[in-house]
């Protein structure tokens, strides 16, 4: 119990992070943050019982820069809709990572070079140009922007408590 998630707001209601609850309740005891909802379960001492927090907001405004999005071949393909970029075609199965200018022709391994290919396509294509190889992308690759529900998205489905305290969860689905 005392490893359970617990969802860290800004003092603005933003969420922030997701923490255990040990860091939540050490934050709290020490007056930096208060208690919104508490979750399942007790930490118990010798002498009381408390409840573990499940949503907790901080009394003072934490400025910070906004999250970057990892470079990952599933973010990549999410950025993408699993599809090809060449010629349309959907799934999770035969896709590959594309670089556009190709690596040895000095194209960087960054989002606006790759994107989502099917493995007929990426062959097709080979080491050249999609100028070269006379294909079309759908659309030019760029580096997705990261909201705030980035942070919390992995946890909305299981924690259904925390979803009032995240408006408009549910446009968050692919959170780009």
């Amino acid at each position: 119990m005392i490893g359970s998630s617990v969802l860290v707001l800004n003092q603005n209601y933003e969420p922030l992070n997701v923490c255990n609850a040990r860091r939540a309740f050490v934050l709290v005891d020490r007056g930096k943050a208060e208690v919104l909802e508490h979750g399942l379960g007790h930490l118990r001492t010798a002498t009381h019982a408390f409840a573990l927090p499940s949503v907790i907001r901080l009394i003072y405004l934490i400025k910070r820069p906004r999250p970057q999005m990892r470079l990952s071949r599933r973010e990549v393909f999410n950025r993408d809709r699993y599809t090809c970029q060449y010629c349309g075609r959907r799934g999770q199965r035969d896709l590959t990572l594309d670089h556009v200018v190709p690596r040895h022709r000095g194209g960087r391994h960054t989002w606006d070079n790759l994107v989502t290919a099917c493995k007929t396509c990426n062959h097709r294509k080979a080491g050249r140009t999609p100028q070269e190889a006379k294909m079309a992308l759908a659309k030019l690759p760029h580096q997705p922007r990261v909201n705030s529900y980035y942070v919390v998205y992995p946890y909305l489905h299981n924690e259904e408590g925390w979803r009032k305290f995240i408006p408009g969860w549910e446009a968050a689905e692919g959170y780009s």
